[in-house]
């Protein structure tokens, strides 16, 4: 349960940074995604958990895509977004022996 909760705070945190960027009003964004503002304030502040199709919406009145990914492959991703200046040189990921993907 824990993970989970800090993934929906995880999640809440990038929507609401999306959205002040964007100059957009929990309610407009609510009112683009086909949903209430309350329930858009829940899903924002990471206290409730969001159908996908819900998420798709608010993701894409946002300017955002909703994608997803094998776990194996988040080192590599996780390295593809890391801000200028970090460490180029590092591979995304390994490949063990037992052929797991490792960070």
């Amino acid at each position: 349960m824990i993970a989970e909760s800090g993934a929906l705070l995880a999640v809440g945190r990038l929507l609401k940074t999306a959205r002040k960027n964007l100059g957009l009003t929990q309610e407009q964004v609510a009112d683009l995604a086909g949903i209430s503002r309350p329930r858009y304030r829940e899903i924002e502040a990471g206290s409730a958990a969001a159908r996908t199709t819900t998420l798709i919406n608010i993701s894409r009145a946002l300017g955002l895509e909703l994608m997803l990914i094998p776990q194996a492959m988040v080192p590599a991703v996780d390295a593809l977004l890391q801000p200028d200046g970090a460490e180029d040189d590092l591979p995304a990921f390994a490949v063990s022996a037992d052929g797991n993907a490792n960070a």
